[in-house]
């Protein structure tokens, strides 16, 4: 009988998790709250067209996540670009250009620096001081992530100026923080991987399919097809433990159980309850579980709400669910409180997209960053949401996403407000948007998009695997060396599913190596080129 593994949330963690466990062999349920997969990285219908909920790209150094649209199928719709080519826009409007040579790193990108217009002669050539004074900074020294970039960055004489035309291009994009309140450490490993590391570590994927179908319909197929089950609809309120039940070890349902257990002896799945014949719960009648997930309501594989009080059994748990949610979640005795309370006071940082369709083709690019403005990136979004074409190519309506990292400024603001200083904004920014009739403009909102990467966080990040065997923690959240990222989530997963398959899956007879160890175990997870990636330029724009 193979090991039977409870996946919680359906996030890319979680589907990374759920994948590489099934390809081990485990019998894998992946239970996600949502009617859908995918976590942060959706989409939704609005009057025809596909909206994303935020814009997210990704970096050739997201080796991971790479490998994850691999395993999906989706390589092919999440181009790379052949090298680092990002247009820089400012009011007037000003054209700058910054574009990789073939140059080794970290000289690959001086030429670009040198001829950069938004700075000075004498600012342009101060940026080599911190670049070279970043490569003895270690990311993984608790000193350093005690410091602020912002000054860090001034003591190695960059100017306000400098920080904010130039660093905060990556680093509030990438960390989802004002850039000089954010972690020294964080931002050293978004620097030196993207910046100072392989040549071609920055170079930017961008989707070319809504994200709801790159991530959430290939994640759910892909599980599918490796045998697991994935239940939308399924919140789990609770993880109770049957201590009765050594970890690694699958107990008769027979053998006698305290009275006083946290599972009782014959807690059952409701005879009604909409959970698959394969699914860890429906092994009951031949062994008792060590974990008993209690839903809020069940559902099947399509979503359809069954008896309430289900549950689902399990001999491991992955908990992959945003880090206030798993502090509520995690069992008594996992880890001591203090690690729980450090976790969920990690905070959160919004992320805001602005959304704006006019009447013709107002931008040439298909995205480009800013500065001297409130844009801070802006992606064409007209063919990926679905807009149909009518007319002539000059005619046509184009729509523009405007992505906001760190806008706790703009969080609660009216979008009737958000109108009044965009629209003239991106006006400013692109002429032909000075004639263009605004069609349509709405906002999206991430209120709690990433956690607050400040100083002091690195330590109240936990490793996926905990005091109590066989319960794992996965997450962008979690201790990946990363940011908070598609990246960082993907690692996590990885991670998840080893910690498991070394643990007490392997006593359960799985092998203890397999596709997830290949990965982390080289430049994916430990090694020096896989770092740096964004929450907005890297991963969640």
């Amino acid at each position: 009988m193979s090991p039977r593994v409870a996946v919680i949330g359906g996030g890319l963690a979680g589907i990374t998790a759920a994948i590489a466990l099934a390809e081990a062999g485990a019998a894998v349920t992946l239970l996600e709250a949502r009617p859908r997969l995918g976590g942060a990285t959706c989409s939704f219908a609005r009057d025809g067209l596909v909206v994303d909920t935020g814009q997210h790209v990704y970096l050739g150094c997201c080796t991971a996540y790479r490998g994850l649209l691999g395993q999906l199928g989706m390589t092919a719709h999440a181009p790379l670009q052949d090298r680092f080519d990002v247009t820089v826009l400012a009011p007037g409007p000003r054209r700058g250009r910054l574009r990789r040579t073939a140059l080794p790193g970290p000289l690959h990108m001086l030429p670009a620096l040198g001829r950069y217009p938004f700075l000075s002669l004498a600012e342009r050539a101060s940026v080599a001081r911190p670049a070279l004074a970043m490569r003895r900074v270690d990311p993984g020294d608790p000193r350093v992530d005690e410091q602020r970039f912002g000054d860090w960055l001034a003591a190695h004489g960059q100017s306000d100026r400098a920080r904010r035309a130039l660093w905060d291009l990556f680093t509030v994009s990438a960390l989802n923080i004002a850039g000089d309140d954010a972690s020294l450490s964080l931002a050293a490993t978004v620097v030196k991987t993207g910046l100072l590391g392989r040549s071609n570590a920055a170079d930017i994927g961008v989707p070319a399919l809504p994200l709801g179908e790159l991530h959430g319909d290939a994640g759910a197929a892909a599980a599918a097809k490796l045998g697991a089950q994935v239940l939308l609809g399924a919140k789990v309120t609770a993880i109770e433990v049957d201590d009765t039940v050594p970890p690694g070890a699958s107990v008769p349902s027979d053998a006698s159980v305290p009275s006083d257990a946290s599972v009782p002896s014959d807690a059952s799945v409701p005879s009604d309850a909409s959970v698959p014949s394969d699914a860890p719960g429906a092994s009951r009648s031949r062994s008792r579980s060590r974990f008993c997930l209690r839903l809020a309501r069940p559902a099947d594989p399509a979503g359809t709400a069954g008896a309430a009080g289900a549950v689902i059994l399990a001999d491991a748990v992955v908990l992959a669910v945003p880090h206030e949610a798993a502090a509520r979640l995690v069992p008594p005795g996992a880890l001591p409180a203090a690690t729980v309370a450090g976790w969920a006071g990690l905070g959160a940082s919004p992320i805001v997209n602005v959304h704006v369709i006019y009447d013709r083709p107002v931008m040439d690019l298909p995205f480009a960053a800013a500065v001297d403005s409130p844009v801070q990136w802006v992606f064409d979004r007209t063919r990926i949401s679905g807009l149909a074409p009518r007319g002539p190519a000059s005619s046509r309506a184009q729509y523009l996403a405007i992505s906001l990292s760190a806008a706790d400024e703009y969080v609660d603001v009216p979008a009737a407000t958000l109108r009044e200083q965009f629209v003239p904004a991106l006006a400013e920014l692109f002429p032909a948007a000075r004639e263009a009739q605004v069609t349509e403009f709405f906002v999206t909102r991430e209120r709690r998009a990433t956690f607050r990467q400040a100083p002091g966080t690195a330590r109240l990040r936990p490793r996926s695997g905990t005091q109590l065997p066989g319960l794992v923690l996965a997450g962008a959240w979690t201790d990946t060396g990363w940011p908070d990222t598609m990246e960082s989530a993907v690692r996590s997963g990885l991670a998840a599913a080893i910690e498991l398959r070394h643990t007490v899956l392997s006593r359960l007879g799985l092998p203890r190596a397999g596709y997830s160890d290949s990965v982390v175990s080289g430049s994916v997870v430990s090694g020096s080129e896989g770092n740096a990636s964004t929450s907005t330029i890297g991963v969640r724009q």
